[in-house]
């Protein structure tokens, strides 16, 4: 797997996804907040399958 998502990308996924898992862990979005489960993995490892499936890479790596 290469890195298709960029730092700040990852930042704000791995935000998103902390936020989104405490919302849900103290019931304030019921069950589906636990999907932030998603962005905070993307945003860990640097990949997003859906980038790929896209074409979008927001990783300043050259090819």
């Amino acid at each position: 797997m290469k890195c298709n998502s960029g730092g700040m990308d990852r930042i704000l996924r791995v935000i998103a996804g902390l936020v989104l898992i405490a919302l849900a862990a103290t019931d304030m979005v019921g069950v589906w907040g636990w999907i932030g489960v998603v962005p905070l993995l993307t945003g860990a490892i640097g990949f997003c399958p859906a980038y790929m499936l896209l074409g979008v890479n927001t990783c300043g790596i050259k090819k």
